[in-house]
Order: structure tokens, then sequence, then C-alpha cells
């Protein structure tokens, strides 16, 4: 608010110095008529002239009849006595000269605004770190205890991580509860989990809680092409922390400014190495006790520079990871505070049906159904908004303009109900959830298996049942239709690199043994895995690509008999595709128990 009204100020001096050089260059003038010299003498022998104004060789005056006028005269002697001869009144004036001050402006007024042009540009370069104009000055956004304020209340489903900062907010409340027992506050607190959790969400819950300011910037915003701008932000941040403290400094995507030194393309002292540089000494210069807390996030824990995670910095590491069902559920109706619910909504549903969700994912999925209700005219939002919200997020927009043939059709049937049936035969399978022949998306059709319950890891037969489920499409194509399509591409390679992670990853090959193959190696500055290091002897890389390929042929074989054994549930599911284009749990439910029942009259 100071600097608004220092720049308010600066604007009404410029202002008021241009109308008083206007008024001062602009004198007001009456309208005057321009004579010549020898009409004006006429005008004088007949009488005509009141009085005259004599200033140097100009002359102004007034006729009889009032008008105004203005002309020149030559030194002529005989001039005076004529108007004195006809009893004109004459005021005589010095020759005009422009005011002191006037002489003064126009001599130095350049000079004048070079010096301060260079008082300015200096001063924008020793304020705010070094900076030249504002380069150097902190991008951060100050969020003020009573503007956007955000509380535990708007964050649900990350019980553990609340729990964790909570002792962070009574520091911030009460620091003498701490430091009176030689307690030391973290300096800083690492927020880790995958994208979209809520990391930004419970920082900004923890400055709300703690009634503090709230500084946040990306971790990009600190690095320009400009060579020290990243340095003079960072120290420029913490100035203006200081100034507000106790407050909480907030860096998202830690990662784009505290990667791993000497790991770049640049060498090893580029402009984000500088930057980082200063991080860790500002953070080290700093007193806990001074209130200032520096919360960062990042999805990328592993590309941070060792001396960032070291005690003293970012020394609380707090994982933020993704909700299970019971917290889908509480983020579920955290989301759905403002959106009219129909009685019909249970949200105890919806959590279940979206596994592996995160609470970006979920809000997405609130507002998405709020505006398919919109859209139909609604004035509540209903259960079928939602699961058509659901299939749309995780599926992809119907394309039911996709003109496609009746071969095609029958052909996409077929494969859909060969993922379906095979999934329902097999014990360890996730329950299917519905199936669809309608495009979307890139994919002509799609099955839907949603899992009971959570999974944290897997088991080999659930692995082996998966690839038998990837493969019974195109085993249903082959047994039906006597042929094959590139509809199975993607089925084909999931289920080969499922296979190979079993085999290379997870050593779950009873022929190579409890071994991992392929030591990965990755670039820090790029953050990618590049390539994958080959450690093993050219035998072994026969056998691993033998034992992948004999997995993934016992599972399409598996899904294969399967698929002889009941082709009369095959038919009967992809008829009923074929006449529905979509159909849920229940429907394929009953679908084969009345098929099996018709088999059992039969025989």
């Amino acid at each position: 608010m100071n600097q608004f009204f220092k720049n308010l100020l600066l604007w009404l001096i410029v202002i008021a110095t241009m109308v008083f050089l206007f008024n001062m260059f602009s004198q007001p003038q009456l309208p005057q008529e321009e004579v010549a010299f020898s009409d004006f003498i006429k005008a004088v022998e007949e009488g005509k002239v009141e009085e005259v104004t004599i200033q140097g060789n100009n002359i102004k005056g007034k006729f009889t009849d009032k008008r105004e006028f203005k002309t020149f005269t030559p030194n002529d002697p005989t001039l005076i006595p004529l108007l004195r001869e006809k009893g004109v009144k004459i005021v005589a004036r010095p020759a005009e000269q422009s005011p002191w001050y006037m002489t003064v402006l126009i001599s130095w007024f350049p000079m004048l605004l070079l010096i301060g042009l260079w008082i300015f540009f200096m001063r924008q370069m020793q304020t705010g770190g070094g900076r030249a104009m504002a380069f150097g000055k902190s991008r951060a956004k100050l969020l003020t205890e009573h503007e956007h304020k955000v509380t535990f209340k708007d964050v649900a489903g990350i019980d553990e991580a609340k729990e964790e900062v909570q002792e962070i907010i009574e520091f911030l409340r009460d620091p003498k509860k701490f430091t009176k027992l030689g307690g030391r506050i973290p300096k800083g607190v690492l927020l880790v989990g995958p994208p979209g959790t809520g990391k930004t969400l419970l920082a900004k819950a923890i400055a709300g809680e703690a009634g503090v300011p709230f500084f946040s910037i990306s971790g990009s915003d600190f690095v320009e092409m400009f060579v020290g701008v990243g340095a003079a932000r960072v120290r420029d941040l913490f100035i203006q922390g200081k100034k507000h403290a106790p407050c909480i400094i907030f860096i998202d995507e830690l990662d784009a400014v505290g990667r791993h030194r000497g790991a770049g393309l640049g060498g090893g002292h580029d402009e984000r190495e500088q930057t980082l540089n200063q991080l860790l000494v500002e953070m080290d210069g700093f007193d806990s006790s001074e209130g200032v807390i520096i919360i960062a996030a990042t999805n990328r824990p592993d590309v941070l520079d060792p001396a960032l995670l070291r005690p003293g910095r970012f020394d609380r590491q707090v994982v933020v990871p993704k909700p299970d069902v019971r917290g889908r559920e509480e983020i579920l109706k955290v989301h759905t505070r403002k959106t009219p619910l129909a009685p019909d909504v249970d949200l105890s549903i919806l959590a279940r049906g979206t596994p592996g969700f995160s609470g970006a994912d979920l809000a997405n999925l609130v507002n998405e159904a709020a505006l398919i209700a919109a859209r139909k005219g609604k004035d509540r939002v209903d259960m079928s908004d939602f699961e058509e919200a659901k299939d749309k997020v995780l599926m992809g927009t119907e394309r039911r303009s996709l003109i496609i043939s009746e071969e095609e059709k029958k052909n996409t049937a077929y494969h859909e109900a060969g993922h379906t049936l095979v999934a329902k035969l097999l014990p360890n399978a996730d329950p299917v959830h519905k199936v669809s022949i309608i495009p979307r998306g890139m994919a002509l059709g799609l099955t839907q298996q949603l899992p009971l319950d959570e999974r944290h890891t897997y088991s080999k037969d659930y692995l082996l049942t998966n690839i038998t489920v990837l493969l019974g499409g195109r085993a249903a194509e082959e047994v039906v239709l006597k042929h094959m399509t590139t509809g199975a591409g993607n089925d084909l390679e999931r289920a080969t690199e499922i296979a190979r992670k079993m085999v290379c990853e997870w050593g779950m090959s009873e022929r190579l043994g409890p071994v991992t193959f392929g030591k990965k190696e990755e670039q820090i500055f790029l953050g990618r895995e590049l390539a994958q290091h080959k450690d093993y002897s050219e035998k072994t890389a026969v056998e691993i690509d033998m034992e992948i390929k004999r997995i993934v042929t016992d599972c399409y074989n598996k899904a294969k008999g399967l698929l002889l054994e009941n082709i009369d549930l095959l038919h009967a599911l992809a008829g009923k595709l074929l006449e529905k284009e979509v159909l849920d749990g229940a429907e394929i439910d009953r679908i084969i128990s009345e098929t099996k029942e018709k088999r059992e009259v039969i025989n």
C-alpha cells in the first residue's frame, strides 16, 4: 500500500508540473484585429482611436467602437505628437522580455532531466538485490490472512500430512511454547507427492490456520536469461519474508531450481546453479526463531540436490499421497459443498469407483458433472451426471459422429466381449464395471474394470490375470472372426510391458530367479529415464526375451482356451453389445447367468 501512495504522489507531481508549464506558455489571449500601420495612422487622424499601448515597436489599442487591434510601428518620431494632438490615451511599457525563471528553465531543463534519469536508474540498480529495473525483484505473490483464506476444512483426504504440519501452525501461533524448552522448529518443510494431491492447497491451509502472510512463488520464476537475476530474486524474497515475519514462504515445483548440481548440460556454473547456491545460503542465513518458515512442493524428490535435504534446510519431508477410498469420499464432500445434489447421489459409491484419482481429478469430476447437468437444464446434479462425467474423464468423450462399418463394429464388439468374458471367468481379475463399443477418445471400444479395494502391492497371479485379460480381445478375434486386427496394439504393448517388469524388475520368473536386470540410468538435469544400462550378458538377454515371450504366450493360450470353452457366452455378450452398445456390470452378470441356464437346459 505504501508503494501505491508513493507512485500516486509521483504522478500527481508530474501532472501538476505539466499543468503549470502549459499555463505558463499559453496565456489566454483576447481576439485582436491586426491592421496595417498606414491604416492605423489614418484612423488616428480621423479620430477613431481611443487608446493605445506602446511596448517597444508593438502597438495594441482600442478603436472608439471598442474593437481591439494590434500593429507594428517603425521608429516614427511623428507618431507621439500625432497621438497627443488627437487626444488618444497613451500607455507606454518597456519591450517584452522572458521572465528570469523561464530563462533558467530553458537553459538548465535538459541538464536537470538527464541528472534525474541518471539518479532514477542508479536507484533501480541498487535496490532489490542488485537489479536493473525490476529484474531482480521477487515475483512472489503475497496473500494476507484476510484474503483467499484457506483452512484445514478445505483440505481432505490427507489426514496424516495435516497432522505432521500441525506443530508448524502451533509454532507460528506461539513460538515461545517451543523455544523455552530449547526446541527448534524446522526451517523448511518439503511436501512430496504425485501431481494434483493437494500440496499447494495444504501449504495455503497452514498459512490460513496460523493466520500469517503467505508468499507463493514457483521455482521457475527465479530463473531468467539474465545472469544473476535468479540469485537476486532469492535474496529479495527472503528480505520480504523477514519484513512480514512471522510468515510462510511457499516455493512450488522446487525441482525447477533445486536439481542436483553438476549435472547440467551447460557446465557446472550456470544460472540455475547460482540460484540454487543463493537459496542454500539464504536458508542457512536466517534463524527459524525469526518466524519465517519455508515450505516447498515437488513431485520429483529424487532429482533434488542433497544439500537442500540436509538437516537445517528442508529437514522434514511430508508425503502427500493419492487418497484412499475414505479420503476420496471426504474430498468429494468438500468439492460438492456448493453443488446442489439429487437424493440419489451416493458419494461413497463414487469414491469406490474412482481408484487412483487425485484431489485435482475429483475436483474435475465434480465440475464436469455440474457442467453436464447444466447442459441438460437440470437444477440438481444426479448420479447419472456423475457416471457420465466419470466415463468422460476415464475414457474420453463419446464420438458418436464417427462412421464405423458394420464389419468394424462387429470386430469391436467381439474384441471387447473377449476382454469382458475373460475377466469374468478368472477369479483374481478386477470386476468389470462397464463395457462399451461407442468410440471414446482414440479407442473404438473400452472395457472398464474397477477394483473392489485399494491395492498397494501386486501378486504374481494378479499380474498374470491382468495379462490374460488384456490378451482376451485378440484371442476373441482369432477364435470367432479368424483374423487379427490392429485394434489389439495397445493391449499387446501393455501385456508385454507387465511381463518385462515381472522378469527384469520384480524377479517373478522361475527360470531366471529373483534377480533384477537392467540398471536404470537417469539424466538428472533432464529428469527423464533415458536409457537402461545393459548389465547382463548376451546369453541372459536371450533368456529374458524367451521368458517374456513364454509368459505372454501362456496367457494368450489360456485366454483362447477360456473363450473356446465358453463360446456361447462370447456370442451372447457380443450380440448384446451390438444391440445396446453399452453394458454395465449388472447387465453383464445377467447375460452370463441367462446363457449358462440355457446351456444347462440344452445339456
